[in-house]
Protein backbone atom coordinates (compact mmCIF):
# COMPACT_ATOMS: atom_id res chain seq x y z
CA UNK A 1 0.00 0.00 0.00
CA UNK A 2 2.77 2.47 0.85
CA UNK A 3 4.38 1.83 -2.54
CA UNK A 4 1.20 3.06 -4.23
CA UNK A 5 1.33 6.29 -2.24
CA UNK A 6 4.92 6.99 -3.30
CA UNK A 7 4.24 6.61 -7.02
CA UNK A 8 4.32 9.81 -9.06
CA UNK A 9 0.96 10.87 -10.43
CA UNK A 10 1.23 11.72 -14.10
CA UNK A 11 -0.51 14.89 -15.29
CA UNK A 12 -2.62 14.47 -18.41
CA UNK A 13 -4.39 17.15 -20.44
CA UNK A 14 -7.31 15.55 -22.25
CA UNK A 15 -8.07 17.25 -25.56
CA UNK A 16 -11.28 16.83 -27.55
CA UNK A 17 -12.20 17.89 -31.05
CA UNK A 18 -14.01 20.93 -29.65
CA UNK A 19 -11.11 22.06 -27.42
CA UNK A 20 -9.75 25.54 -28.06
CA UNK A 21 -6.07 25.02 -29.04
CA UNK A 22 -5.16 28.53 -27.82
CA UNK A 23 -6.49 27.72 -24.34
CA UNK A 24 -4.89 24.27 -24.20
CA UNK A 25 -1.57 25.68 -25.43
CA UNK A 26 -1.69 28.43 -22.82
CA UNK A 27 -2.45 25.96 -20.01
CA UNK A 28 0.35 23.69 -21.21
CA UNK A 29 2.85 26.57 -21.38
CA UNK A 30 1.95 27.81 -17.88
CA UNK A 31 2.35 24.28 -16.51
CA UNK A 32 5.76 23.90 -18.16
CA UNK A 33 6.94 27.27 -16.85
CA UNK A 34 5.79 26.16 -13.37
CA UNK A 35 7.98 23.06 -13.65
CA UNK A 36 5.42 20.43 -14.67
CA UNK A 37 5.43 18.41 -17.90
CA UNK A 38 1.83 17.29 -18.48
CA UNK A 39 1.15 14.84 -21.28
CA UNK A 40 -1.51 15.73 -23.87
CA UNK A 41 -3.93 12.90 -24.73
CA UNK A 42 -6.31 12.92 -27.70
CA UNK A 43 -8.80 10.37 -29.03
CA UNK A 44 -10.03 10.84 -32.61
CA UNK A 45 -8.77 12.70 -35.65
CA UNK A 46 -10.18 16.13 -34.77
CA UNK A 47 -8.86 15.87 -31.20
CA UNK A 48 -5.37 14.99 -32.51
CA UNK A 49 -5.57 18.02 -34.81
CA UNK A 50 -6.43 20.31 -31.88
CA UNK A 51 -3.68 18.74 -29.74
CA UNK A 52 -1.06 19.31 -32.46
CA UNK A 53 -2.11 22.97 -32.74
CA UNK A 54 -1.95 23.35 -28.94
CA UNK A 55 1.55 21.84 -28.88
CA UNK A 56 2.76 24.34 -31.48
CA UNK A 57 1.15 27.22 -29.58
CA UNK A 58 2.73 26.12 -26.28
CA UNK A 59 6.13 25.91 -27.98
CA UNK A 60 5.71 29.52 -29.11
CA UNK A 61 4.72 30.64 -25.60
CA UNK A 62 7.76 29.14 -23.85
CA UNK A 63 10.37 30.01 -26.51
CA UNK A 64 10.85 33.66 -25.37
CA UNK A 65 11.87 32.30 -21.94
CA UNK A 66 14.70 30.35 -23.55
CA UNK A 67 12.95 26.97 -23.34
CA UNK A 68 13.20 24.66 -26.35
CA UNK A 69 10.08 22.49 -26.19
CA UNK A 70 9.48 19.45 -28.33
CA UNK A 71 7.16 16.45 -28.09
CA UNK A 72 7.48 12.70 -28.26
CA UNK A 73 4.35 11.33 -29.88
CA UNK A 74 3.07 7.87 -29.11
CA UNK A 75 0.05 5.71 -28.37
CA UNK A 76 -1.74 5.10 -25.07
CA UNK A 77 -4.24 2.33 -24.44
CA UNK A 78 -7.17 3.43 -22.32
CA UNK A 79 -9.88 1.23 -20.86
CA UNK A 80 -13.28 2.61 -21.87
CA UNK A 81 -16.44 2.73 -19.79
CA UNK A 82 -17.64 -0.64 -21.10
CA UNK A 83 -14.25 -2.30 -20.54
CA UNK A 84 -12.95 -2.18 -24.10
CA UNK A 85 -9.50 -0.89 -25.01
CA UNK A 86 -9.33 2.48 -26.79
CA UNK A 87 -6.22 3.81 -28.54
CA UNK A 88 -5.27 7.42 -27.89
CA UNK A 89 -2.46 9.57 -29.26
CA UNK A 90 -0.25 11.11 -26.59
CA UNK A 91 2.11 14.08 -26.86
CA UNK A 92 4.80 13.90 -24.18
CA UNK A 93 6.59 17.26 -23.72
CA UNK A 94 10.37 17.35 -23.43
CA UNK A 95 12.60 20.35 -22.75
CA UNK A 96 16.01 20.69 -24.39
Amino acid sequence: MSQELNQKVEDVLKVSGSSNPQSVGSILARSIIAGHLPKIRAIGASAVNQAAKAAAIARGFVAPRGLDLYFIIGFDDIIGENGESISAISFKPVLR
